[in-house]
């Protein structure tokens, strides 16, 4: 005997809503707003020292966090291994995951990751544990987005708009800018300090100083000048333009702790890079300093280290006064600086690293791996905690050529111990 008609159409439509419902559910759970936390099982490990030399080659880039532990940037995800001078990447230690947001940029001070986020959240994370310290709301990130290629050294190791700075008293300032907003949060617990409203789309940051300001580059009205926003309290302290300066300003920053933080200096110049001037950050107007006019000049403690002529020269920052000249590289270009350190890159792609200072070698090695050879063009460059990490381009460099064709090979992130 078969089912009567009226219940078949009822068990048809009770089936269909329950596969309706299902569809919901997993599109929900998929599409939905939603953060993943992984914390490390392990023991946070001990600040490796490793001999003079290559450590390994990477995929992407790391951020060296307390001398412990490699941090990356992934689309949606922030992640860390070890040990620091493991060979190749490992295993996440932790991992942060958010949906839909985008990661923008990450920072680190101590034992604290801040990560920013496209919907604007900052995200703080302890990094012996990966636990989330605290979260917060910012302003989102204004502008065009700068190209990430595939290692996401620019989210690492550059993040635009997100600057780590220490005030006079000890305290350290995460400032996150936009648009048209810049905030300042204290790092030890996420709490807002200030706000402030910016006029959007004719300022930009150029980072923050060793002294504790925001300094932005502001084209409103009138010739560009530089303003100087203290980091504790928001308000702007300064505003400057060089002496006899052009009206359209080009501002590097130097000297900085890592990326566009803690800068202790900056080189001004026009359009095509006339007329470089190089300044001196403290908590008044910028110090000329005429050792920093060179283009590639790089800025170390009260060092400045110049190649000229093919000649590695140092220098007092405020003076001028040769200290040291190394003229036994080659032909040799100045690759980053970290306290302590000045690291060149030979023609022959042998790293370099001199004390600042005197000029002393402190190692000198191939910068090869495997049979990957030396044949490569740096890319972006980061030194931090005696380490350096560059990226390896194929030559001829191909600025607009796919990751496949821009980098020399898949791994194409190479760690060095200094």
């Amino acid at each position: 005997m078969g089912i009567p008609r009226g219940r078949r159409r009822l068990a048809m439509a009770v089936a269909a809503l329950l596969a309706t419902v299902a569809v919901v559910v997993i599109v929900y759970r998929v599409l939905a707003p939603a953060e993943v936390s992984t914390v490390a099982r392990g023991a946070y490990p001990a600040a490796a020292r490793p001999a003079a030399g290559v450590v390994g080659r990477l995929p992407v880039a790391p951020l060296i966090v307390d001398g412990r532990l490699r941090v990356y940037a992934a689309h949606r995800q922030v992640y860390a291994d070890q040990p620091v001078d493991g060979r190749y990447r490992n295993s996440p230690f932790w991992s942060y995951r958010r949906w839909p947001a985008e990661l923008t940029g990450v920072v680190a001070s101590g034992s604290v990751v801040v990560s920013r986020w496209s919907d604007g959240q900052l995200v703080a994370l302890d990094a012996p544990t990966g636990r989330v310290r605290w979260k917060t709301d910012g302003p989102k990130p204004g502008g065009s987005a700068a190209l990430v290629r595939r290692t996401g050294a620019a989210t690492v190791w550059d993040p635009r708009g997100l600057h780590l700075t220490d005030l006079p008293d000890g305290r350290t300032v995460v400032v996150v800018s936009g648009d048209a907003q810049a905030r300042g949060v204290e790092l030890s617990a996420g709490r807002e300090l200030w706000r402030a409203d910016l006029p959007g789309g004719c300022r930009t940051d150029v980072g923050t100083t060793a002294s504790g300001q925001l300094v932005g580059l502001d084209a409103c009205a009138g010739p560009a000048t530089l303003e100087f926003r203290d980091a504790a309290t928001g308000a702007v302290r300064e505003r400057w333009r060089p002496p006899g300066g052009p009206d359209e300003l080009v501002v590097t920053p130097l000297g900085c702790r890592t990326g566009r933080s803690s800068c202790s200096a900056l080189r001004t110049a026009g359009p095509g890079d006339a007329g470089g001037r190089g300044w001196l950050l403290d908590a008044g107007e910028p110090v000329a300093a005429p050792a920093l006019d060179p283009a590639g000049a790089l800025v170390v403690g009260a060092q400045v280290v110049v190649v000229l002529d093919g000649v590695a020269v140092g220098r007092s920052a405020r003076t001028g006064t040769e200290l040291w000249r190394s003229a036994d590289l080659g032909t040799a270009r100045l690759l980053a600086a970290q306290p302590g350190r000045v690291h060149l890159l030979t023609e022959a792609n042998d790293l370099v690293t001199l004390d600042p200072a005197t000029g002393t070698q402190l190692s000198r090695f191939p910068l090869k791996v495997g049979r990957d050879g030396t044949g490569w063009a740096p890319g972006a460059v980061a030194a931090e905690g005696g380490y350096v990490a560059v990226e390896r381009l194929r030559r001829p460099v191909d600025p607009d050529a796919d990751d496949e064709r821009y980098y020399l090979t898949p791994e194409a992130v190479i760690l060095a111990a200094t």
